[in-house]
């Protein structure tokens, strides 16, 4: 086994930090950030308004092809993990939303020839109901759970 001395490591390490911002410098910023910010969804403070305002429709309905995956009870409430998988085909997005949240839209993912899955962490203010709401073939579907926030990670 051979060791690169510390003096060329250093050469290596830095000719290629100075490759990769001079490279990074090719990509504007807007390629960066594809879809516009829904500023509209994230400010409201309602799930129906947010629903709405993300996807111009608040008509969901039940999907048993939608599973959401959380704990049912959460001990910390800063870091609630939250998973959605849409078994169905042409998944165009994905949004996560708390009812009790001040603002509901936690999170939102758009697909283009994915597969329907999204995780994520959020925080969440106090007990709640969890929607999960995705949009397949034009129209919204839905599930929900309710998601216990215990105060201080004590059960009751």
């Amino acid at each position: 086994m051979t060791h690169l001395p510390r003096r060329t490591f250093l050469k290596h390490t830095l000719a290629s930090a100075v490759l990769v911002s001079a490279g990074s410098s090719l990509f504007a910023p807007g390629w960066a950030l594809a879809a516009e910010w829904p500023k509209a969804a994230f400010g409201a403070k309602k799930i129906d308004e947010a629903v709405q305002a993300l996807f111009g429709s608040s008509q969901m309905s039940p999907s048993a092809s939608i599973k959401l995956k959380a704990p049912a009870q959460a001990e910390n409430s800063a870091q609630v993990q939250v998973q959605v998988t849409a078994e169905m085909p042409n998944v165009e997005a994905i949004a996560v939303f708390v009812e009790k949240n001040p603002s509901p839209l936690v999170a939102h993912a758009s697909f283009s020839g994915a597969e329907g899955y999204f995780s994520a962490r959020m925080k969440m203010a106090e007990t709640s109901d969890v929607y999960a709401v995705v949009k397949s073939g034009g129209k919204l579907y839905m599930a929900k759970q309710n998601i216990k926030v215990t105060a201080g990670g004590c059960g009751g």
